[in-house]
């Protein structure tokens, strides 16, 4: 039988870890992998579908950001929003592929947002480097136990 809650909690989870709030999921995952009610493809799938959209919301921000960038209460400085453009301009759409990663793939979705990449190519991307983030950590998981 399928748990609901127990799929809701891993998507919420997911989705939170991609926002820029610091948490994770991959306890989670692992967790349920374990518990072994559920396939692990629909496992990866609620996972990397939280994730995606999760970054989804970073991508938004980042889209919205340019308009709050000379008010004083705002966090960042606009020269480091330049510094973030041009970052992304040098390396481009292909880093992207390191959106899984800890720490600097966050901020990545964020600035892939300000540095306007159009949706259809960095949802592409994120899902590739997110729900295969998701898949190794689930084979790894699954030929462990």
């Amino acid at each position: 039988m399928i748990d609901l809650a127990a799929l809701a909690g891993l998507f919420l989870s997911a989705l939170a870890a991609a926002t820029i709030l610091p948490m994770q999921s991959e306890a989670a995952l692992v967790a349920l992998l374990v518990a072994g009610v559920h396939p692990a493809w629909l496992l990866v799938a609620i996972a990397g579908l939280g994730n995606v959209l999760g970054s989804v919301i970073n991508w938004l921000i980042g889209r919205g950001v340019e308009r709050f960038r000379d008010r004083p209460w705002f966090p960042v400085k606009p020269a480091a929003l330049d510094r973030a453009q041009g970052w992304y301009r040098r390396y481009g759409k292909w880093s992207l592929l390191l959106s899984w990663a800890p720490v600097v793939g966050d901020p990545l979705t964020v600035v892939a947002g300000l540095a306007r990449e159009p949706l259809p190519i960095f949802l592409a991307l994120v899902t590739v480097a997110k729900v295969g983030r998701y898949a190794v950590l689930a084979a790894v998981t699954l030929s462990v136990i």
